[in-house]
């Protein structure tokens, strides 16, 4: 029971990254029908800015508690991300939002592509130390294990989730999110501004994926120019098996795949003598992701993306 106790643990807290990760995914792909796959670089970028304002808070506020350090580093990723993401909406993608569906494709590869490069050319292409600024001693829940970290990251993604509900559900903004995901054309004609939508979809899944970032290196401990692209995977792989285009699906896809990762790498693992464990946790979600694809190819809670399809 330990060790199940453990491992959803462990789940819930992969899984938050996922869903505020899948989340850009899914708000950009329900308002432009578009896959953006340089989102994953947009964690690499909050996660590496947050290093460096973590460094820089360091050496000039050393005494500050870990928590201020790390909103800090947090609120310094956040611009940094959501300009970097307009950027790219602005020069990549809006050019190209009446061309063929395989164009903006192949145009966010050669994003993804430029954003590491020029990450390499930065902070260089070794992984980097991130401090380790939250106590370092676990709390123990039911014989399981929990850092601090790992409890503000859960705190941080559920206020995270809950104020993006409350935006797109009770909010004008979220009413005009809405409308443009469900019919563009009509929502222009009732006087939407399409553009202020897809400006401030790019920048709610960019501030997202800073969360993510920062939150991502501060549990790992390290960050490097290449980080993003197999958390970007996975959340894409979360996004679809939750419904592409649903923010709840999102959610709950992110969730899904964190723990069917963790429990996979755990008990598996441990049968194989970890031959199938953390080395070979990846097939996991991707052999669930299949099945639920083959069964419902909409994801588990997309019918309104299938209607439009």
């Amino acid at each position: 029971m330990d060790t199940f106790i453990q491992q959803i643990i462990n789940g819930l807290v992969l899984g938050s990254m996922y869903a505020l990760i899948a989340l850009g995914y899914t708000m950009v792909y329900g308002v432009l029908n578009l896959i953006n796959f340089a989102h994953g670089d947009i964690l690499m970028i909050g996660a590496m800015v947050g290093l460096t304002i973590l460094n820089f808070v360091q050496k000039v506020a050393p005494d500050l508690p870990g928590i201020v350090q790390l909103m800090i580093a947090i609120g310094g990723a956040i611009p940094v991300c959501v300009i970097v993401s307009l950027i790219i909406e602005r020069v990549a993608y809006r050019p190209l939002r009446n061309a063929p569906r395989l164009a903006p494709l192949i145009t966010a590869i050669g994003v993804s592509i430029l954003l590491q490069t020029f990450a390499m050319i930065i902070w260089g292409r070794s992984p980097l130390p991130v401090p380790q600024v939250m106590p370092s001693d676990p709390v123990h829940i039911m014989g399981a294990l929990i850092s601090p970290t790992q409890i503000m990251l859960l705190a941080l993604a559920t206020m995270a989730m809950a104020a993006l509900v409350w935006l797109v559900e009770r909010t004008k903004m979220g009413r005009a999110m809405r409308a443009t995901a469900e019919n563009p054309r009509v929502a222009g004609l009732m006087g939407v501004d399409s553009n202020k939508v897809i400006v401030m979809t790019f920048a709610i899944g960019a501030a997202l994926a800073a969360v993510a970032g920062v939150m991502w290196g501060a549990n790992y401990s390290s960050a490097q120019f290449a980080m993003g692209f197999v958390p970007g995977l996975k959340a894409f792989s979360a996004a679809v098996l939750g419904g592409i285009g649903n923010i709840y699906g999102a959610m709950l896809g992110g969730i899904l795949l964190g723990l069917i990762e963790s429990l996979g790498a755990g008990y598996i693992g441990d049968l194989t003598g970890n031959f199938l464990g953390s080395n070979y946790q990846d097939i996991f979600a991707f052999i669930v992701l299949i099945i639920v694809l083959t069964l419902r190819p909409s994801g588990i809670m997309g019918e309104r993306v299938a209607d439009r399809a």
